[in-house]
């Protein structure tokens, strides 16, 4: 039986070393950057400052015992009828309150000489109707039941018998999915005909398990940032714990990774419990990634960045490609030295998918130098975006696998469409966009 997918942190005093005074703590925490690591706010200049018709406040029906909160922001295309033909599009990852106007203008930006995203819907008479959620890093479960109120808001608007298209952008994809297999499961309703997921981790996400430990390591000499939040505090959140495929709980951590989380397995349970994806609406996909298994030019076990300090030091290297205690990086304070080995853990840095600065992140972070070919890897892999048929713990799938047709009709979603680069998480892509309109607007 083959080995699971594990870390191993070796810790050993350094020689030479010693315990750092306080005025080097201080030094060191004036040249950190405050914030929070690895968000990436979708934000853009395209809404050409058009407000929302109206607003809805939203509280979803309680997830052990809480219940979560969220915004729509709507968008009539002819205020004079109402609300006709509605497009829900859910936020995704990240820390914090959804931006629904840092939202609405990023996926309205112009492209290739064409309106924006959302303009064109509103041209073709659909409504457009932004979901945001008050905390995006909760529990997927719980913004899931938002998105459930969100629908059952829009269907009781709504002026026609027409279906609704439902769907969102990375996580908010997730979000969707659960809140309309759930529905389903329940037999509630939730009278759409189309769903639509933009570059969503269907099978997981991946943020290289070294950043994840820096995150933790380098916390408690990081000042909070401006609304107390820590630098860690996205990686340790139950979003996190339940989209990415590999997570550790700390930076001393060693152990199995792909089941570190028993959020995660919570969460694929109560995903199974309800049918995994709606069945009755149509899925439609789209991946920031290319289908032809050609990935980024990232030397899998190479050295990314290596930063050195007077009293710390960090070095990051790509993931390398399985083995068995295959060397990832390490970090030091004062005598502390922390090295880190991964075992059977695929090198997803450089397969084909959307792609995050979260190397550049990370080292702007701690203001280490790094190549620009070296500040991005894969995000959200084209396999997992394109929701391909492989266990979402073993994922016993190539990952630079060369997706066909029939790799395609093998998997969960009925269309999906690729980019014809490795591009940015959430980027938006003309082929893409075009790619959707035609298929939602028509």
């Amino acid at each position: 039986m083959a080995q699971e997918p594990r870390i191993d942190v070796a810790l050993t005093l350094r020689e030479g070393g010693a315990e750092p005074t306080s005025a080097e703590l201080v030094e060191l925490a004036d040249s950190l950057k405050p914030g929070v690591w690895f968000t990436a706010p979708l934000a853009g200049a395209g809404a050409g400052g058009r407000k929302p018709d109206f607003t809805w406040d939203l509280v979803g029906a309680p997830y052990k015992g809480r219940a979560a909160e969220g915004k729509a922001a709507v968008y009539l295309a002819n205020p004079k009828f109402g609300l006709n033909r509605p497009i829900i599009f859910a936020d995704g990852f990240s820390y914090g309150e959804s931006d629904l106007p840092g939202l609405f203008a990023y996926f309205n930006m112009p492209y290739d000489g064409k309106p924006g995203f959302f303009d064109q819907l509103l041209r073709q008479g659909m409504d457009v109707i932004v979901l945001g959620f008050t905390e995006r890093h909760t529990h997927i479960q719980a913004n899931a039941e938002v998105a459930i109120a969100a629908i059952r808001r829009t269907i009781q608007e709504r002026k026609s018998d027409i279906p609704l298209t439902v769907g969102g952008v990375s996580m908010g994809g997730m979000i969707t999915r659960y809140a309309l297999a759930k529905m389903e499961a329940e037999q509630a309703d939730h009278e759409t005909a189309t769903y639509l997921s933009y570059d969503t981790p269907h099978n997981g996400a991946w943020i290289p398990l070294i950043l994840q430990q820096m995150a933790y390591f380098f916390e408690d000499y990081t000042p909070a940032g401006p609304d107390g939040a820590k630098q860690a505090d996205l990686i340790r959140s139950e979003a996190a714990q339940q989209l990415l495929w590999a997570w550790v709980e700390n930076s001393k951590y060693s152990g199995p990774v792909a089941t570190a989380s028993p959020l995660r397995k919570e969460f694929l349970e109560d995903l199974a419990r309800v049918g995994n994806f709606p069945q009755r609406p149509l899925k439609l996909g789209v991946s920031n990634g290319r289908r032809d298994g050609v990935g980024l030019p990232l030397p899998a076990g190479e050295v990314a960045f290596d930063w050195q300090a007077l009293v710390a030091s960090a070095t990051a290297r790509f993931q390398p490609e399985r083995g068995e205690k295959q060397p990832i990086g390490g970090m030091h304070l004062g005598l502390a030295m922390r090295r880190s080995t991964t075992t059977e853990v695929p090198a997803l840095d450089n397969v084909p998918g959307g792609t995050l600065d979260s190397f550049g992140k990370v080292a702007d972070a701690l203001k280490a130098k790094i190549s620009e070919e070296f500040r991005s890897g894969t995000f959200v892999p084209a396999v997992s975006a394109a929701a391909l048929d492989f266990d979402p713990v073993r994922w016993n799938v190539n990952p630079l696998l060369s997706i066909t047709d029939a790799d395609l009709d093998r998997g969960h979603l009925d269309e999906v469409a690729f980019d014809t680069e490795n591009t940015e998480h959430s980027h938006i892509s003309g082929v893409l966009i075009d790619w959707i309109v035609e298929r939602i607007a028509r």
